[in-house]
């Protein structure tokens, strides 16, 4: 569940900006839901499903350009 409209357009641009780095390596990835914990649940997709480092994709990556727009995250997860 999205919590509200104004959240998911913030974690959507903050995934606008990663989005270039990981399309040129054949990835993407796609919002789920954002819990009223301040959960994020994104899925990888592409070659991002499958990279070997796509844990340091997620937190480095991802994670850090979310809590740019949405510092009240708790935490990115990747959901199968």
């Amino acid at each position: 569940m999205v919590l509200n409209s104004d959240t998911q357009a913030k974690v959507e641009q903050a995934l606008e900006q990663i989005r270039p780095f990981l399309k040129a390596d054949g990835g993407d990835v796609e919002l789920l839901s954002i819990d009223a914990d301040n959960v994020v649940k994104l899925r990888l997709l592409g070659a991002c499903k499958s990279c070997e480092i796509s844990h340091i994709t997620m937190k480095a990556g991802i994670e850090e350009s979310i809590r740019r727009v949405f510092p009240e995250v708790k935490e990115v997860v990747a959901e199968a």
